[in-house]
């Protein structure tokens, strides 16, 4: 499962990703255009890091970031 969402207001033009395999959670998050950093993290169950990939992807939203429908993938 990858989401993807981006940030554009002011002088920022932000893109924030995360894709979940198994118990990996993998983010790239950097300016629109680039290509980015990328974090890796890895959990002892799936649902643990599902779990932890929406509370970022909540933690997103509330900072104003939105999703880009378009380029989701399951």
């Amino acid at each position: 499962m990858t989401r993807r969402f981006e940030f554009v207001g002011g002088t920022s033009a932000k893109f924030w990703e995360v894709h979940v395999s198994g118990v990996g959670v993998t983010i790239t998050f950097g300016r629109i255009g680039t290509e980015g950093q990328v974090l890796t993290k890895s959990f002892a169950t799936a649902a643990a890091a599902t779990k932890y990939a929406e509370k970022q992807v909540s933690a997103k939203l509330a900072k104003g970031y939105v999703e880009c429908r378009s380029q989701v993938s399951a």
